[in-house]
């Protein structure tokens, strides 16, 4: 059994978009979202970064949810599985059998930006888990949390080391929202990529074969397509540089040459100086006790910790 709840339009996604342009280019410095990156294009170029030797944390990921699956559903007996940003769901299933195997999973419930997405993962999962009822959302995950099913008890799972996107205010505030909407014996399950040698941080961010920096780029693609803008994407470079005082990476793309950038969806012109840096994406990476006190912050009780065998990433089980 499948159905979808959309509670975001392409209208809301164009309205989102052109608000986040014309804040970002009128910034100082300049910024553009990094969730612009996943069009079809960008999608798949993030699945060819994740195969790539530099890139681990998709790997790292993998064997922790291999290894813990079946802990995770034994110590949540999750009757609703929901999965934020859920994208392809493909690491979903090693939860999504673990719960199965413990007799409690009835619900899986995707939530995505992107409808295609949602969409796309249906009718898999419905032909995969026979009985299962799969309730997709299309949804802004730090919008629309409180309209999610509520059946419980639910594991929530946030995967992939994103949480790392959101600057610490905002993480703040969404680590509090998703607290608030779990109730007793409902949990959270927090994937974190954690602090290691700055010089390997870079690599994966910069790969030698520079599918990294095509999938920056692709933002710029994505503006010109959707706003009508003119950047001349290869007037731009891909950097990424590790801030030790943020313990964070920053992708970001370097003007050339002093140019002038015309946006004719928001009526925008805008100069870039040569070398000027316009910040694309930050991903923050994390050390235990850190992890531990902004699960305590929004209200979890940190319950579980593992990590992959070189400890490069960390699943974390947070209890309501």
């Amino acid at each position: 059994m499948a159905r979808i709840d959309r509670y975001l339009t392409p209208d809301d996604l164009a309205a989102s978009l052109r608000a986040d342009v014309r804040a970002g280019l009128t910034a100082s410095p300049k910024v553009l979202p990094p969730k612009y990156f996943y069009d079809g294009r960008g999608s798949a170029l993030f699945e060819e970064i994740t195969r790539l030797p530099e890139y681990y944390p998709t790997r790292a990921e993998r064997s922790i949810l291999e290894a813990r699956a079946d802990e995770v559903a034994d110590l949540t007996k999750a009757r609703t599985l929901v999965e934020l940003g859920s994208g392809s769901s493909e690491k979903t299933h090693l939860l999504l059998r673990a719960l199965r195997r413990v007799g409690s999973l009835e619900t899986y419930v995707p939530v995505d930006v992107s409808a295609d997405a949602v969409e796309g993962a249906l009718p898999g999962l419905v032909e995969a888990y026979p009985g299962l009822t799969v309730h997709g959302v299309v949804a802004d995950f730090e919008r629309h949390l409180d309209r999610l099913p509520t059946e419980g008890p639910r594991l929530v799972a946030f995967l992939g080391g994103t949480i790392g996107n959101f600057e610490p205010a905002q993480r703040a505030r969404f680590l509090a929202a998703v607290g608030a909407t779990l109730a007793p014996g409902d949990a959270f399950l927090l994937g974190t990529d954690l602090v290691k040698d700055p010089a390997r941080l870079v690599r994966a961010y910069d790969d030698a074969a520079g599918v990294t920096a095509a999938f920056d780029l692709n933002v710029l693609h994505v503006v010109n397509r959707e706003l009508g803008a003119d950047f001349d994407v290869t007037a731009f470079a891909h950097v990424a540089v590790w801030d030790a005082d943020a313990e964070w990476i920053e992708m970001r793309l370097r003007s050339l040459a002093a140019q002038t950038v015309r946006v004719a969806g928001l009526d925008l012109v805008v100069d870039f100086a040569e070398g000027e840096e316009m910040r694309t994406e930050i991903s923050a990476k994390f050390r235990p006790d850190r992890v531990a006190a902004e699960l305590t912050a929004a209200g979890l009780r940190p319950a579980s910790w593992w990590t992959d065998d070189a400890g490069d990433f960390a699943l974390s089980l947070g209890l309501a």
